[in-house]
């Protein structure tokens, strides 16, 4: 068996998944078993062409895209053209993508994925809503002992929310799928605002980006153009923060991140605090800890990272 980490990464592209997605296609160490699609920052058609342009743009066709749920458990749908534009990849001017989405649901495959290969193998990287994630352990709870661990984006807790005051994008739009994927018992690295806001695309690091000249960097450097305008605005700061991204690399650069092990509560009762991840990092409750949550992040070597590789590509 290949020594390569086997991944499936979910995800609503979005800017900064289309990023982390370039930077996951760009490592040999990660084996990519499929993509699966969520709504979020837009809707689930465009998310779905928005994975696929973007694996067309990496010259890899041949991965396997799988269209997911189109809204949340129970709430309705909330999504972000505000921030994204309304493809969900304004920025470069990317052609219609002509690989297949693949016939098999995302969350199916998601099931059908982990249960064939052995205990501890497959390692999930949610990028969106959890959705997916939460709908496949409620259909298959056998699958919960057979991930090796859940790397996701989402949720805030010293730096608040991004969406309302107290919650974070990802986890405003399906709390209770978050809910699910908090309790199921499978181990979560949780990468939240408060270490993504530390990773800001300066004017210095897009440079070094469209520095290298190719295709795929230039198209990187024009999404994030566009994308960070909202952000600056937003938040008086020279670039954006790279929100998805931590996730990849974290899994090849865990040494560029540090944070500790606590006890997560995802809110789904108050409209005031719907999806606030409640984060005991004093521990406070004595509760288990559920989840690494990351706080700090070498964001020098995090883009140094992102540059060297996408420029692979």
């Amino acid at each position: 068996m290949s020594d390569r980490r086997a991944i499936i990464i979910d995800t609503d592209p979005g800017q900064d998944d289309a990023i982390a997605i370039l930077l996951a296609l760009a490592s040999p160490e990660l084996e990519i078993l499929g993509i699966t699609t969520v709504a979020g920052n837009v809707p689930l058609e465009l998310t779905t062409k928005n994975a696929r342009k973007i694996c067309e743009l990496a010259g890899r066709p041949e991965t396997p895209v799988h269209a997911g749920a189109s809204r949340p458990l129970m709430r309705r749908l909330v999504t972000a053209e505000h921030v994204h534009g309304k493809t969900g990849l304004d920025g470069p001017d990317l052609p219609e993508p002509t690989m297949p989405v693949q016939p098999q649901n995302a969350v199916d495959f998601i099931i059908d994925t982990v249960r064939a290969h052995p205990d501890g193998h497959v390692t999930l990287c949610p990028l969106g809503p959890l959705t997916n994630i939460a709908l496949a352990l409620i259909k298959a709870p056998d699958i919960a002992p057979k991930i090796a661990r859940i790397v996701l984006m989402g949720g805030g807790f010293f730096e608040g929310g991004n969406t309302t005051p107290a919650a974070e994008f990802n986890i405003y739009v399906d709390p209770h799928a978050a809910h699910t994927v908090f309790t199921a018992g499978v181990p979560i690295v949780m990468a939240p605002l408060d270490v993504t806001h530390k990773a800001l695309t300066s004017n210095a690091r897009l440079d070094a980006l469209r520095a290298k000249g190719t295709p795929v960097c230039d198209a990187a450097a024009a999404l994030l153009d566009f994308f960070d305008r909202y952000d600056e605005e937003k938040y008086g700061t020279d670039g954006g923060p790279l929100h998805d991204p931590c996730v990849i690399a974290y899994l090849l650069r865990p040494e560029l991140f540090s944070g500790r092990d606590c006890h997560v509560a995802i809110e789904t009762g108050s409209e005031l605090t719907m999806g606030m991840t409640v984060v005991d990092w004093w521990r406070v409750t004595k509760k288990p800890a559920n989840a690494n949550v990351l706080r700090e992040i070498d964001a020098t070597g995090f883009f140094d990272l992102i540059v060297e590789r996408l420029a692979r590509l």
